[in-house]
């Protein structure tokens, strides 16, 4: 182990400022101003002419990483929105300090330069397979998802308080979002309504001189909506996403100029705002927009259709629309507005006109602040967008693992049939190594566990779990089966690592390679060493994540699976060592080191089900179940110790065999017995 700490680079040491980084993220300027302004950000001078902007992630969004610390990036953004540099100041990602080197973090976060601020890339596992897309660092994609995300999060910060990107001079949030329905935003200010019954609109006309309704066609009920208006600035995510969906929103807002706002109209009652007449005229002449001394009106080509509304709770509206003020117009969204409604009637002396207004202001959360002093969340989309990505892995890891779940019920038919639980057995084994380990690098570690115990430590946010789609799904299996199976879910099924050691074991005996039964006194003793490791590495990760991570290599995953043996030869020599003695002992790792089965064993007692069936003969007349168990987890008294079973099922297999188990051994022979008797009695009838 010593020399894995060796070998081990030592990343996440926080730098000082300096040493050229901004030179060497900005480097065409030729000198640099102090932190100013909202965000705070460094002004970037060539000749004395302002050329961009250099800043640091964590002081605009405090961007943090799946460790749930500080993760900061020094990033450089000219005056066009393009990104100049980047490079890693400081971080503490529990997968990115062990066995990826500083070049491939160098690598990794120099790809963003040159790239369009306004244009998140897509970051992807594989290679990519088209512009916009951008590998993710091997074995570290979720980390490599933050660092994409803090860059772009705190450059559109940067870009829109400095006037660089489009609605920066609004100072207003457009990009946040949070899933909200109809009632919240009619509650928080983000929709305003105006309602005018049938009375309150006659009286409105008749103070004018005039009457709204002609002879017969007034309505009985005075109280009866006339009209029923709400409006609100729909250029918000926060506001506008929720009304129309991601997908109608995205592509709206991609369709607008830069600047462009939207107002969103929705109307019942008996009165039409949007009238007939823009069909002839193309003008909209019964409302406008007014703020300040200036009025602001709406053509057919202004107008966007809307189907229907998406935010939870929404009501079907007879008329909504959208309606577009353009860029330089002279409307400021933050300012507030009022959408002025006319409506009228005739009068002896002609039509007369009556107004009445909605006035609009728009919240303050949706005005940008001078200073981020909490967490910025990853994008909204960001984990939604990685699932949707790995979809078909998705359905195929649901599938697999629906069929373990079907597997353990239904285990008593498939121990009975020797030779189905075998193939089910090394087929499910093979399909764990080949896709879940080496394909998908899905394999669980104790770093997730040591990761997670931290971030329920600092700012527990589901979304840094939820960008690692197959991981996720595999814990929240293993936690449901916790109580049913104990660890032997993991362990003896979806562990690659634990495939390759039995896979090769099997080969090994196959090859008549002599195997070693470590005499069960020296063993329950040597059980202890994975609890100790564990609980050691846990509580060093309190004092220092960094330092947990690097003595967390006493697991071999990240090198045989995560990174498919493509390490430094002492990692390689530490592996082929471990999996070599497995030749001998099965699953000699599992046994005796791993970290992460000891976690998932602590809480195997708490498991409400005991599935494995005994007899009154084990452990008194028969050992065969505990000589044969591969990890030796039954006591020569017959008992199952729930914290070292793998739930492989052999011992079930045995538990049905008649032909090794004695009891059934014994009975069967007895029915044969009086199988024969019953023949020769009949012979001598």
């Amino acid at each position: 182990m010593f020399l894995l700490f060796l070998a081990s680079p030592v990343l996440g040491e926080t730098q000082e400022t300096g040493n050229g980084i901004f030179e060497r993220v900005f480097p065409d300027a030729t000198s640099f101003g102090p932190l100013e302004g909202s965000p705070l950000a460094r002004p970037a001078f060539r000749n004395d002419r302002i050329v961009g902007y250099v800043f640091h992630t964590y002081s605009v969004v405090r961007s943090v990483g799946l460790s749930g610390k500080p993760l900061d990036i020094v990033v450089g953004l000219d005056m066009a929105g393009i990104i100049t540099g980047a490079e890693i100041l400081e971080q503490h990602e529990p997968i990115l300090a062990i066995g990826v080197s500083a070049d491939d973090l160098h690598t990794f976060v120099s790809r963003f330069t040159g790239m369009d601020s306004r244009q998140t890339p897509t970051v992807h596992r594989r290679a990519p397979r088209e512009d916009g897309e951008i590998q993710a660092v091997s074995g570290a994609t979720i980390s490599s998802l933050l660092i994409a995300d803090a860059i772009y999060q705190s450059a559109e910060a940067v870009g829109r308080g400095r006037g660089i990107l489009a609605g920066a001079e609004s100072g207003i949030d457009l990009t946040g979002f949070e899933e909200l329905g109809w009632n919240a935003l009619i509650q928080d200010g983000s929709l305003q309504s105006l309602r005018l019954s049938v009375r309150e609109a006659e009286d409105a006309v008749a103070a004018r001189g005039g009457r709204l309704f002609s002879q017969g066609a007034r309505p009985a009920d005075d109280t009866a909506p006339f009209v029923a208006l709400t409006a609100g600035l729909a250029s918000p995510a926060r506001i506008g996403r929720n009304l129309l969906g991601p997908g109608a929103y995205n592509r709206l807002v991609g369709s607008l100029a830069d600047g462009d706002q939207l107002i969103f109209i929705a109307a019942n009652g008996l009165y039409s705002f949007k009238g007939t007449a823009y069909g002839q005229t193309g003008v909209f002449d019964r409302f406008q927009i007014s703020q300040g001394g200036a009025t602001f009106t709406f053509r057919r080509e202004d107008y966007i259709r809307i189907d229907r509304l998406t935010a939870e709770g929404a009501p079907d509206p007879r008329e909504k629309a959208l309606f577009v003020i353009h860029a330089g117009s002279g409307f400021d969204p933050a300012r507030a507005w009022r959408l002025d409604l006319s409506f009228g009637g005739d009068s002896d002396a002609g039509p007369v006109t009556a107004i009445r207004s909605l006035e609009y202001v728009l919240p303050k959360r949706y005005l940008a602040t001078s200073e981020i002093t909490a967490i910025t969340p990853p994008s909204a989309d960001l984990w939604r967008n990685v699932w949707l990505d790995r979809m078909p892995d998705i359905v195929l890891l649901g599938v697999v693992l629906l069929s373990l779940g079907t597997m353990f019920f239904l285990q008593d038919m498939l121990a009975r049939r020797r030779r189905l639980y075998q193939a089910f057995r090394y087929g499910f084994l093979a399909i764990t190594l080949l896709w879940i380990g080496w394909y998908a690098s899905a394999q669980l570690s104790v770093l997730n566990v040591l990761t997670f115990g931290g971030a329920l430590r600092t700012e527990f946010r589901w979304d840094f779990f939820l960008l690692e789609p197959l991981i996720f799904m595999l814990w929240a299996y293993v936690a449901v089966a916790l109580l049913f199976s104990g660890r032997g879910a993991f362990c003896g099924w979806l562990c690659p690592f634990g495939a390759l050691q039995e896979l090769l074991n099997r080969i090994a005996q196959r090859l008549r390679v002599p195997q070693i039964r470590v005499p069960f006194a020296l063993h329950e003793r040597l059980w202890p060493i994975k609890y100790i490791v564990f609980l050691g590495l846990f509580a060093i990760s309190l004092g220092s994540i960094d330092l947990a991570q690097t003595g967390a290599e006493i697991e071999p995953f990240k090198t045989a699976i995560v990174l498919r043996f493509l390490r430094e030869w002492p990692f390689l020599l530490y592996v082929g060592g471990l999996l070599f003695v497995g030749l001998f002992i099965e699953r000699a790792f599992c046994r005796y080191l791993c970290p992460l089965g000891a976690a998932l064993a602590i809480p195997a007692r708490i498991r409400m089900f005991e599935w494995l069936k005994r007899r009154w003969h084990c452990g008194r007349q028969c050992n065969i179940c505990a000589t044969r168990c591969p990890v030796q987890a039954i006591h020569p008294n017959g008992t199952i110790n729930p914290n070292e079973c793998i739930y492989c099922l052999k011992c079930q297999t045995l538990y049905f065999d008649e032909t090794v188990c004695p009891p059934l051994l014994e009975r069967r022979k007895r029915r044969e017995t009086r199988a024969v008797l019953a023949a020769g009695d009949g012979l001598e009838d």
